[in-house]
């Protein structure tokens, strides 16, 4: 069963002489099934991606996708110490991507968090690093805090 949840997901991108780090906070559900970790949510403005849906489907810490489908359609896999070549489909017109994943931690079901770290290359040309820093916490995680009773059985 999917479960609301507030998610922070800190994307970094490095090229040879730049660096840029965006971060974005929203609302997602969250589920846990056959195994694999799974969220999604809604691409704002604030993405560049209104109008679609991002799901990021994690299978331990081995491998992970994240799937862009609506106005913007795009797949991206991720399997440590392997490359991958994915679709990427942009306004201007498809491209063809290799991912080369050097690091899955999940902690989804522990501590709330995911950290994945990739290269791209286009057409076997360097583009980037990248890491993907996502942590989960409950949409009503302020509320029980709220209502949490102290040792004397006062309500906080």
């Amino acid at each position: 069963m999917a479960k609301d949840v507030l998610i922070s997901l800190i994307s970094i991108q490095t090229t040879d002489d730049d660096r840029s780090e965006t971060e974005l906070m929203t609302h997602a559900e969250y589920s846990h099934r056959n195994g694999k970790d799974i969220i999604s949510y809604e691409d704002t403005e604030a993405t560049g991606f209104e109008g679609s849906v991002t799901t990021i489907t994690v299978d331990g810490s081995r491998f992970a996708s994240v799937v862009r489908e609506g106005s913007t359609t795009s797949a991206l896999y991720l399997e440590k110490d392997r490359k991958h070549f994915c679709q990427y489909e942009t306004p201007y017109g498809s491209m063809q991507i290799g991912v080369f994943t050097h690091k899955i931690a999940n902690t989804l079901g522990l501590d709330g968090k995911l950290y994945m770290k990739y290269t791209l290359d286009l057409n076997s040309s360097y583009l980037s690093d990248n890491e993907i820093i996502l942590s989960i916490q409950d949409h009503d995680a302020d509320n029980r805090h709220i209502r949490k009773e102290d040792t004397n059985g006062r309500l906080n």
